[in-house]
């Protein structure tokens, strides 16, 4: 029961902001994503991610922006099939080895669930992990929230895009999300929520690549030389 546990809670990052590759724009924010409400999550072209995306649920990440960080929950809604844009050569993420009759890629469709309350910063997480008390602003921590935040793979392996998280850090990112942490200002650190965009105003693509701000030295854990970006990004909406 406890590998069960271990195996179904997950982050997956996804762009807030535009970014044109190929001349499609890479952005999915968590606006986008409460509005298209399911959406397939295609792109993932690196195999440790791949094989993560089982059934899971899953913190929503705002990637590759000024200010990164957990911006929303949701669940994995339809379990893996063959991602088809690796065979299209007009797509960003096109992959020449990835065939339509050997898929190489794999994507799942992911259900928007919630906003997070309060957005979680990266900032705010990174300072929580240097911890060994947790702070008086945030009194309804414990000293094993704390540690499961520093174990997160979003502090120490930050590149993956898709990367599995215990149901400890899940348990504490949802109480932060709910209980904010007002008081920490002093540390820089912001509680600003993702404003959120008029009806319509969303796109069909989203994606991003490694993180510069978020990497571990330059690390990547690419199995083949030739990938050597790692790719996030949900795109259409799922009727």
């Amino acid at each position: 029961m406890a590998e069960e546990h271990t195996l179904s809670y997950y982050l997956m990052k996804a762009e807030p902001d535009s970014r044109v590759v190929k001349g499609k724009d890479v952005k999915f924010s968590v606006d986008d994503f409460e509005q298209v409400k399911v959406t397939a999550w295609e792109g993932v072209r690196n195999y440790q991610a791949r094989n993560f995306m089982q059934k899971m649920k899953v913190l929503f990440y705002h990637s590759n922006t000024k200010i990164p960080g957990i911006a929303g929950f949701a669940e994995v809604a339809k379990e893996a099939y063959p991602d088809q844009t690796a065979w299209d050569k007009n797509h960003p993420y096109y992959d020449e080895k990835s065939k339509a009759d050997s898929p190489r890629w794999y994507m799942v469709d992911v259900r928007f669930v919630s906003r997070a309350v309060n957005f979680v910063p990266l900032a705010l997480l990174r300072y929580l992990s240097t911890l060994i008390d947790p702070p008086a602003e945030m009194a309804y921590l414990t000293e094993d929230d704390l540690k499961a935040i520093k174990n997160m793979p979003l502090l120490n392996r930050g590149r993956l895009s898709v990367q599995q998280i215990n149901k400890g850090a899940w348990d504490t990112i949802s109480k932060i999300a709910t209980n904010g942490f007002e008081g920490l200002e002093n540390y820089g650190l912001t509680s600003t929520n993702p404003k959120r965009k008029r009806k319509g105003d969303t796109t069909a693509l989203a994606g991003d690549i490694l993180e510069h701000d978020e990497g571990n030295g330059g690390e990547t854990l690419m199995s083949e030389k030739a990938n050597t970006r790692e790719i996030r990004k949900s795109k259409r909406a799922k009727k």
